[in-house]
This record gives structure tokens, C-alpha cells and sequence, in this order.
């Protein structure tokens, strides 16, 4: 259905400003060229409103406290693409190499992994099974989150209901063994679930992002490729502050971070590349900066 973005009072300046305040609240951010992508999404949350034009929501958004609107925006705008396996050799290199060392120098606590955005929870669901394969939650507690900014994903992943598209690069010895066939759909089963606690997190409140960031390995893979250098910039800053010294970033295979000169250093661990918080790194860094000061 066309719901007329030219009736909608359409223009330049008013995509801009909008384009705007969703890259500054949520982190997208949208070129030019993507502009009409933008306004086909959004087109029909203002007339859902009642609302006359784009100006006439922008003004909601940027003025309103309705936290539901924007929840409404992101679910609009949110990609959720994603299928349980997807680049697994990096699930498996932190499962295989980072999580023993992390399981003897964690303390008295539960060893915590972060996955954001989760999308509808294929990928948290996809690391418990492999630490529910290694025997990992018989040896040591472990919690595994799951977030995304989206309210409508989190809604999916916590009924834990997935078609065909999302088994199709996964063992099938597997799906049978941790999914129950229903009908058309397969359903997790009640036990690995559990596993996973899922929670909505917008990366661009700090607030929302303390709630789990203090975890030692932190998933954020495909999300970085829909922001700006700036909003990249912001989720690691706040990334690096929260994280624990030694700590491991996962990013999706076709984002970088190197020219972004954050706190995160790239390591190929078991066959797989990770961004690893390097103390040592950090010391370096705040020493560099430390005389550039002095020398200004």
C-alpha cells in the first residue's frame, strides 16, 4: 500500500532534519540516496498518527516523552536479518579459546556474554548451544543476554518461534536435537530458552547499554555497517568504559573498526578475528594523548 509521501508535505530540508534526529536518538543513519527508503517507512507511522506531514511528526518526535513512538520508529526501520550459525567460526573461537580463560579468571561471578542487536535471538540462541555442546554451563554459571533496539524483535525471540530461513546454515542434527517442530515453525526448546535473557537496548542510551556492557565478551556484529563513523564512535567509547580491562568485541565480518582509532585491538584468535580491549593499548593511547597535551 502507498500512503503518498509527496501528500505528506514532503521536502528536502524536512527529510534532512528528520534523517537527523533518528541518526542522533537511535544511531541509523540514512544518505541521500536512502532518503525515500526512510520516508516509505515512516510514512505510514504519520498516518497512523493522524498527522498531516512529516514536518507535523518530526515536531512529535523531537518534542514528545513518548518513549512508544520511538520504539514504533525502530521497529519500523530495523533490519532483521539474520539465522541461527551465521559466522560461526567466531562464535566458536570465543567459545573454544577466550571462554576458558575467562571461566578461570572470572571470580566468585557468572561468566556474562552480551549479544546487540539479537534481531529475533538467533545468534545468543546459537552461542548457548555451542556452550551447552562443550559442556560449559556444568562447569561454570553463565549469562547470556540478548538486546535489540527493536520492541518487535524481542517480542519474537522471547516467544522463541523460527521458520526454514533461519536453520539454513545450521547442522541439522542440531536443530532436532535443541527444536521442536510445530507445524510450519520450529520452537526452542523450554531449556536452552532459558539460557538466554532478552531485553531491549538502544546503543545510543548509555543508560540502557550499562545494563549489560560489563560483560567480558560482547557480540555487536552487522549493526555498525546502518551507522555513522560518529555513532560507531559513541557505542565503543561507551563500550570501552563499561567492559572489563581484558575483554573481546565481536563485530560482523564486513565492518572494521581500524580507522576509527578506538580502544579495541584487532587479534585473530582460533582461526577467527576478534577486537580485544588491550590494556596495555589503553596505557599507550592515554600516554599519547597525555604529551600531545603537554605539547599544546
Amino acid at each position: 500500500m502507498s500512503f503518498g509521501t509527496d501528500s505528506l508535505g514532503l521536502a528536502g530540508t524536512v527529510t534532512i532534519i528528520l534523517r537527523d534526529l533518528i541518526h542522533e536518538r537511535l544511531g541509523l543513519f540514512y544518505a541521500a540516496e536512502q532518503f525515500d527508503q526512510l520516508t516509505d517507512r515512516l510514512a505510514p507511522l504519520v498516518v497512523a498518527r493522524g498527522l498531516g506531514s512529516f514536518m507535523d511528526y518530526y515536531y512529535l518526535l523531537k518534542y514528545s516523552e513518548d518513549a512508544d513512538e520511538w520504539g514504533r520508529v525502530m521497529d519500523a526501520l530495523s533490519v532483521q536479518e539474520t539465522y541461527f550459525w551465521r559466522e560461526i567460526d567466531q562464535i566458536r573461537a570465543i567459545v573454544d579459546q577466550v571462554v576458558p580463560s575467562l571461566a578461570n579468571a572470572r571470580g566468585g561471578g557468572p561468566l556474562r556474554f552480551w549479544s546487540a542487536p539479537c534481531a529475533s535471538g538467533e545468534e545468543p540462541l546459537t552461542l548457548a548451544m555451542l556452550l551447552e555442546e562443550r559442556g560449559w554451563f556444568d562447569r561454570v554459571p553463565i549469562e547470556i543476554f540478548g538486546s535489540d533496539a527493536s520492541r518487535a524483535a524481542i517480542a519474537k525471540a522471547n516467544l522463541g518461534q523460527y521458520g526454514a530461513r533461519s536453520f539454513r546454515n545450521m547442522p541439522l542434527q542440531l536443530q532436532e536435537k535443541y527444536f521442536v517442530r510445530t507445524d510450519a515453525h520450529w520452537r526452542v526448546a523450554p531449556g536452552l530458552h532459558r539460557r538466554v535473557t532478552f531485553d531491549v537496548v538502544n546503543l545510543m542510551a548509555p543508560d540502557e547499554v550499562a545494563r549489560h556492557a560489563s560483560a567480558p565478551v560482547i557480540f555487536c556484529r552487522n549493526v555498525f555497517i546502518y551507522f555513522s563513523d560518529h555513532s560507531v564512535r559513541r557505542t565503543l567509547e561507551t563500550f570501552a568504559r563499561l567492559m572489563p580491562e581484558r575483554a573481546y568485541l565481536c563485530v560482523g565480518a564486513s565492518e572494521s573498526l581500524l580507522r576509527l582509532g578506538s580502544r579495541f585491538v584487532l587479534q585473530e584468535v582460533g582461526g577467527a578475528f576478534v577486537y580485544v580491549k588491550d590494556p596495555a593499548e589503553s596505557d599507550q593511547r592515554a600516554a599519547s594523548l597525555a604529551v600531545s597535551g603537554e605539547r599544546n
